[in-house]
């Protein structure tokens, strides 16, 4: 593009007084047009004296655009009309000007290209202006700025990935931890204790309480707390909102949610803004329900990720070691229980038996033993049916339930032949105690079908150690002898055994 301009000898030529020569000529003039940058030269009063070819090129001006002799406000006012101007910069650069001072400015021109203009005062109060097309290095400036925001944002997300790896790692420790002493409860009571514990450890700015059925199912009972006093004796069932959904609740203040009831009940000195309820489920059944409670204003509250979380996931380990437990206790129950009564079987009294003349002996102490069958008990079975004879059996063991309450042993030998094992008593407690069951049994009533059976008696033989024996057949021989003793006395009586 060619562009009509003043030849540089005579604007130079134009700006100096009369009769003063000038050395600039056509070869200062090439040097200006080949510069990669665009010059405009102000003379003192704001009036163009030069510019060189490359202007047109760096601020994509026409012919007309720009003239020797237009003024720097003519020049501006299109400028700041086409946007590539504001008004900030102008009033930036006429202060500078005004005290002969420095300015530089960026000015975007409408094609999008970032030009540098940069205005450097002369001795004689002028200016030369320089424009230079910055938008290849505003581009990389920027570009920079970018990739350094991604890279502190790179940064900032593996950090927060690896603080998120360390708290699951950290999680996955405290429940293995957790799960190692769960799984070597040998009772539910060890278990409860436990996880009070743990939860107090795992959680320290919860509080908590864990609540299991009892074996009615009508009510929950509370089993164990932590950094809490708000333990009650029972809930019901529908009481809590996660039992009555079938699923975890998360209770938020700010959100749609409403307060269950056992937590209301407690009357908490300070509102409650966050809990989560767990229910805790064995092999498919619901067992029982983990309430943890947050601690409003606690940083630490969130520790291990989310707190709601992992309060879940303690929730899960504790109840497949409630289920794990309950399933050795079953297992282990039905090896030493007799199935028709409840009662323990001949087993599990041979072995008790065993430990308590061991105690005895180490203490010097003595124990009864109460041998006991129902009376006539064939004839009852064929004149009323074997069903009718198992509603009696049920009947004298939970008589037997009934009477004993200081740690004896009850054991149904086989058929309708049962034993009593008495800690700590003499023959005469023994005896006591077993006309007492004898009594009681007397006055039991035995419904069947529509009616109640005919009344049942039992016959008693009663043996103590060391009196009358060391061993355990020794004891239960003395006692059974006793027994017969009763049986050819009348029955319906006790009697006790000779001394050897």
């Amino acid at each position: 593009m060619k562009h009509e301009k003043m030849p540089l000898s005579v604007a130079v030529q134009a700006s100096r007084p009369a009769g003063e020569e000038t050395q600039a000529g056509p070869l200062a003039a090439d040097v200006m047009n080949i510069m990669e940058q665009g010059i405009l030269v102000w003379s003192p009063d704001g009036v163009c004296e030069y510019f060189n070819t490359r202007i047109f090129d760096v601020l994509d001006l026409k012919g007309g655009d720009i003239e020797v002799g237009m003024t720097r406000a003519t020049f501006r006012a299109r400028a700041m009309s086409l946007g590539e101007m504001s008004p900030e910069n102008n009033r930036y650069s006429e202060q500078q000007i005004a005290v002969q001072r420095p300015y530089a400015f960026d000015r975007v021109l409408p094609s999008g290209r970032v030009v540098l203009t940069h205005g450097r005062p002369t001795r004689g109060g002028g200016y030369v202006v320089t424009f230079t097309d910055v938008t290849e290095a505003r581009k990389a400036a920027r570009d920079l700025v970018q990739a350094k925001v991604d890279a502190e944002a790179a940064e900032a997300r593996a950090h927060a990935v690896l603080a998120q790896e360390r708290a699951r790692q950290h999680e996955e420790k405290l429940l293995s931890q957790l799960d190692e002493w769960l799984q070597s409860c040998k009772s539910l009571g060890e278990l409860f204790t436990i996880v009070a514990t743990f939860m107090a450890k795992l959680l320290p700015d919860s509080k908590g309480e864990l609540y299991i059925y009892s074996n009615s199912r009508d009510v929950l009972d509370g089993m164990c707390n932590w950094n809490t006093v708000d333990l009650h004796d029972t809930i019901a069932p529908d009481s809590c909102w996660a039992l009555r959904r079938g699923r975890s609740y998360e209770f938020d203040s700010e959100g749609l949610c409403f307060v269950c009831d056992h937590v209301a009940a407690h009357q908490h000195t300070v509102p409650v803004n966050e809990y989560i309820c767990v229910p805790i489920i064995a092999h498919g059944d619901t067992v029982g329900l983990l309430h943890v409670r947050f601690v409003a204003g606690h940083e630490s509250a969130a520790r291990i990720g989310n707190s709601s979380q992992f309060a879940i996931r303690c929730g899960e380990h504790i109840s497949m070691a409630i289920a794990n437990v309950k399933l050795r206790d079953e297992l282990h129950d039905q090896s030493i229980r007799d199935p028709l009564t409840g009662l323990y079987n001949r087993r599990y009294f041979m072995d008790a038996i065993r430990r308590e003349i061991a105690i005895a002996a180490r203490r010097d102490a003595s124990f009864g033993l109460i041998s006991f069958d129902a009376d006539k008990f064939k004839t009852f079975n064929d004149n009323h049916g074997h069903d009718a004879g198992d509603m009696v059996l049920r009947a004298i063991s939970e008589t037997v339930r009934d009477v004993m309450s200081k740690g004896e042993v009850a054991c149904r030998m086989g058929g309708e032949e049962f034993a009593v094992l008495v800690p700590g008593a003499s023959q005469d407690e023994t005896m006591a105690l077993a006309e007492k069951l004898r009594e009681a049994v007397s006055l039991t009533q035995v419904r069947y079908g529509d009616g109640t059976l005919p009344r049942v008696t039992i016959s008693a033989g009663v043996a103590s150690f060391p009196r009358h024996g060391s061993h355990p057949q020794q004891l239960l021989k003395r006692a059974d002898e006793a027994l017969y003793l009763a049986k050819d006395g009348g029955r319906d009586r006790v009697e006790g055994a000779k001394a050897p």
